[in-house]
């Protein structure tokens, strides 16, 4: 059976992600100690794990109080770890490690941070991207490079079509809207940004299936022509199109 998972929203646009299975409660990137300590308490759920993908604040600066409440014990990236809070397990891209019980792959996915992981739960069918691939778009390039990120984005959709896609931040307003701009006749990101606007669906998460058809960084061979990027490579499509959002 998956794992159940609740998107907690946390300061003004981040989600953290709770899971809950086989005994144990884990936790993905911690960008603030209470909302996810109330929604521990509403459910009833002791924190056993804290996962992190990234070092920047806003995914790891509840990590200190969120341990000292409940004791829980942190994994991050090993090669990270000069920048990320003291971590209990660290671990490497390519690993495997449990959480919830659960097998669960560490992705390297550098672009926004160097040191940038995501985790991915095969059994589960979720991945935990943060802030590398995005509801409807991708994170900035703050460490990395166009390449680094489209290799990133690239393993990660690799995986089956029906993975949930876990992103770190609400930006749906602004990524579909920038999607929109360079494929206005997307009948499927019409539709979802209509579901979206309405309050019938949240931002996120989606499938890696909605994101091929709707998230204009997955979409460089499609985009290629109308670009006017006829016969460049996809990596460089991607850093067309990342340059035009970071203009939007």
């Amino acid at each position: 059976m998956p794992l159940e998972l609740v998107p907690v929203r946390c300061l003004t646009d981040n989600y953290a992600w709770l899971l809950h299975g086989n005994g144990r409660t884990a936790l993905v990137d911690a960008p603030e100690a209470a909302p996810i300590l109330a929604e521990l308490a509403a459910r009833g759920w002791s924190l056993d794990q804290i996962a992190l993908t990234h070092h920047h604040a806003d995914h790891i600066q509840a990590v200190p109080e969120l341990v000292d409440r409940t004791g829980a014990w942190v994994v991050g990236n090993a090669g990270d770890a000069t920048r990320l809070p003291p971590l209990d397990q660290p671990v490497r891209p390519g690993e495997r490690f449990t959480l919830c019980g659960e097998d669960a792959e560490v992705i390297d996915v550098p672009g926004h941070t160097i040191g940038h992981v995501a985790f991915h739960l095969p059994a589960s069918a979720m991945v935990f991207t943060a802030d590398s691939l995005m509801a409807l778009g991708c994170g900035r390039l703050f460490e990395g490079d166009a390449d680094m990120m489209w290799a990133s984005l690239s393993r990660l959709n690799a995986l089956p079509a029906e993975t949930l896609v876990c992103s770190g931040h609400d930006y749906c307003r602004g990524n579909g809207a920038f999607a929109l701009s360079v494929e206005p006749g997307n009948a499927a990101l019409q539709k979802r940004l209509a579901e979206t606007a309405a309050g019938q669906r949240p931002c996120a998460p989606s499938t890696l299936a909605e994101e091929r058809v709707t998230n204009p960084f997955l979409r460089v061979r499609e985009l290629a022509d109308s670009l006017g990027l006829q016969g460049a490579s996809d990596a460089a499509v991607f850093a067309e199109l990342r340059a035009r959002k970071d203009r939007f």
